[in-house]
C-alpha cells in the first residue's frame, strides 16, 4: 500500500543545505512567532465554511472548565440519523510545537475530512512548557475515552478509530498509538489506554515530529530546549548542560529521555496502517523518511504522499490550507486511506 509523488529514498541535499543555514530556534522565539500568526491562521484556514457538515463545538471531555479539555465533533450532514452503518472516527490533534496552536485553526481541515465520510473529533490538550509530555498524553487518552463512551451518539463507530495530527500533533497521535500497543511505554507514563489496540485502525501523519533523533543533529532548526521542555521538571533539570565538562553526559542523558517521546523508537509489527504526508520543504522531512523506513522494516502497511522542492505550496503543515491543490490531494488520499483501513480486518489482540 505504498505510493508517492516522490520516492522517499531519493536524496534531499538541497533541503538539508537550506536548513543547515538556519540557526536553531529557541522555544521562546517559537512561542512569540506562533502568538503572532495563530489568530491570522484561524481566519485564513477557515474561510468559506462547508455547509454539508454538522458542527458541535467545545464539548468537554473532562469535567473541568479548561479550554484545553474541549473537543469539536464534525459529522457529515445527518450522519447516523437514518439507521445506517456507523462511520469511522478520525481523532485529530493540532500542531504548534507543543507550546501553541488550537483546534479552532483546524476546523476547515476537519470539515473537509468529515465531508469525506467520517466523524471527526478535533481535540485540544494541555500544552508545555507549563505541562509536560505526560500531561499531553493523558489528555489525548482522555479524549479517546470520551470517544469510546460518546461517539455513537454522533453516528461514529468507537471500534473503528483513526488517529492523526500535524507536526507536534502528529507526534502525539503516533506516541499515543504506541502507548496503546506497548505496555512498557504506557507504564512509563502511568497511562491506562482508553481504547483497545485492535480498535485503532489507522494513523495519519502530516509533517510529524516522529523521530526525535533529528533534534541532536547539527543544523536542525529546533533547539534541544524543545526536548527538555517536554520532560518533567526533574528530568529536564538533570539534562541541563551546565559546563563543557558535563555536556556530553547531559546530551546522552537527554537522548535517552527523548527516546520515550520518539514514536519511531516504539514501532513494531502491531502498528496499524499509516498514511504519511511530507515534502522536501518540510524541516521534519528527514524524520518522516526515517519513520517510513522503520514502518517498512516492521512490515507495517504505509501509504505516502511526498512532494519535492519544486512544489512551493508544501511548506511545513501545508495540509491545513485547503486552497492548495496539494492539500486537496492530501484530502482525497486521506479519504481513501480511511475507507480502506475501516474495512480491513486487523490482527491486533485486545489489550
Amino acid at each position: 500500500m505504498t505510493s508517492a509523488v516522490r520516492n522517499p529514498r531519493n536524496t534531499f541535499s538541497l533541503a538539508r543545505k537550506v536548513r543547515g543555514l538556519l540557526r536553531r530556534v529557541p522555544v521562546w522565539s517559537w512561542r512569540l512567532l506562533m502568538a503572532g500568526v495563530g489568530p491570522r491562521e484561524r481566519v485564513r484556514f477557515n474561510r468559506d465554511p462547508l455547509t454539508d457538515v454538522d458542527y458541535v463545538h467545545d464539548v468537554r471531555y473532562l469535567d473541568d472548565d479548561a479550554s484545553a479539555h474541549q473537543l469539536d465533533v464534525l459529522t457529515p450532514r445527518n450522519a447516523g440519523r437514518d439507521g445506517g452503518k456507523a462511520l469511522p472516527v478520525y481523532v485529530y490533534f493540532h500542531g504548534g510545537g507543543w507550546t501553541s496552536g488550537d483546534k479552532s485553526a483546524l476546523t476547515k481541515y476537519c470539515a473537509n475530512q468529515a465531508a469525506g465520510g467520517m466523524v471527526v473529533v478535533n481535540a485540544n490538550y494541555r500544552r508545555p512548557p507549563r505541562f509536560h509530555m505526560g500531561h499531553v498524553l493523558h489528555d489525548a487518552n482522555a479524549a479517546l475515552a470520551w470517544v469510546r463512551g460518546n461517539i455513537g451518539r454522533y453516528g461514529g463507530d468507537p471500534e473503528c478509530v483513526v488517529l492523526g495530527g500535524d507536526s507536534a500533533g502528529g507526534q502525539i497521535a503516533a506516541l499515543l498509538t504506541a502507548a496503546t500497543l506497548r505496555e512498557e511505554l504506557a507504564a512509563h507514563y502511568s497511562l491506562h489506554p482508553a481504547v483497545a489496540g485492535h480498535h485503532l485502525k489507522g494513523l495519519v501523519q502530516h509533517c510529524s515530529v516522529v523521530d526525535f533523533s533529528v533534534f541532536f543533529k547539527s543544523g536542525f532548526i529546533m533547539s534541544l530546549n524543545f526536548v527538555r521542555m517536554l520532560l518533567p521538571p526533574a528530568g529536564a533539570a538533570r539534562s541541563r548542560i551546565r559546563s563543557p565538562f558535563t555536556a556530553p553526559e547531559a546530551v546522552e542523558r537527554l537522548k535517552a529521555q527523548a527516546g520515550f517521546m520518539s514514536p519511531i523508537e516504539w514501532l513494531d509489527g502491531r502498528f496499524p496502517p499509516v498514511f504519511v504526508t511530507t515534502s522536501e520543504r518540510d524541516f521534519l522531512y528527514e524524520a518522516n523518511l526515517n519513520f517510513i523506513s522503520r514502518l517498512e522494516e516492521h512490515a507495517v502497511p504505509v501509504d505516502t504522499l511526498i512532494y519535492h522542492w519544486s512544489n512551493a505550496n508544501t511548506e511545513h503543515t501545508w495540509q491545513q490550507d485547503y486552497r492548495y491543490p496539494e492539500s486537496q490531494e492530501v484530502y482525497r488520499r486521506l479519504h481513501a486511506f480511511v475507507r480502506m483501513v475501516s474495512q480491513r480486518p486487523m490482527a491486533h489482540a485486545p489489550l
